[in-house]
């Protein structure tokens, strides 16, 4: 039965990825078309931008520790990192851990999650405070699939993926599990505080290509 369990998880878990990609490649093909007409290309010039869209699984590229998407596709990439993290909660928190089958701790599910789109970081929480863009420390600025740090002193030790509302998802080694938090919660001995906010996905939902419970982990 446990067997059987655990196969149905990865029969999903690739399910969901192969309709993530699905999606990522139509709303590639309208981005290049939008933004072919809004040059106002020519049909010869305008057809080897569609032909490249088309033929792109994942529309990503690395610029400056940042990564850049077709921007009408930005909102289908945070949603589905926010689905891909909500898949793994309740799995176990496991010091160095990053699969489901092992277990997690904060980084190492920062790291799986985000490889599910093939989007590379490195492997602390320290480390991935650097990548991406810095954003403000305010709900109203962030967006679905920012990287949340926190910690006390100078570097991060604990991180997280923002949701929405308020809320964000991560390995916590108090909970012994992957849980969903709120993110506004007065730091105790056992919650560490909020530091910073990252973007690793930067976009906009135009037609333009864009720029790129307890918290210890």
């Amino acid at each position: 039965m446990q067997r059987s369990a655990s196969a149905n998880e990865y029969a999903n878990e690739d399910a969901t990825r192969a309709s993530i990609r699905a999606r990522l490649v139509r709303a590639v093909r309208i981005a290049a078309l939008l933004s072919a007409i809004s040059l106002a290309a020519t049909p010869a010039l305008a057809q080897p931008i569609i032909q490249r869209a088309a033929s792109d699984s994942i529309a990503l590229t690395d610029r400056r520790g940042g990564f850049q998407i077709f921007g009408s596709s930005a909102a289908i990439v945070r949603d589905s990192l926010v689905k891909l993290a909500r898949q793994q909660l309740g799995r176990r928190y496991v010091l160095g851990g990053t699969t489901p089958e092992k277990g997690f701790d904060c980084s190492g599910l920062i790291r799986y999650v985000l490889a599910k789109l093939e989007i590379k970081v490195p492997r602390t929480a320290a480390q991935q405070e650097k990548v991406g863009q810095q954003v403000a420390k305010d709900t109203a600025e962030l967006q679905p699939g920012d990287l949340v740090t926190f910690g006390r002193g100078s570097g991060a030790s604990h991180i997280g993926i923002y949701v929405g509302d308020g809320r964000f998802i991560h390995a916590s080694s108090a909970a012994g599990r992957v849980v969903e938090s709120q993110l506004i919660r007065r730091p105790t001995r056992r919650i560490k505080p909020w530091r910073e906010a990252r973007r690793v996905l930067a976009g906009t939902d135009s037609a333009a290509v864009a720029s790129a419970s307890s918290t210890d982990g």
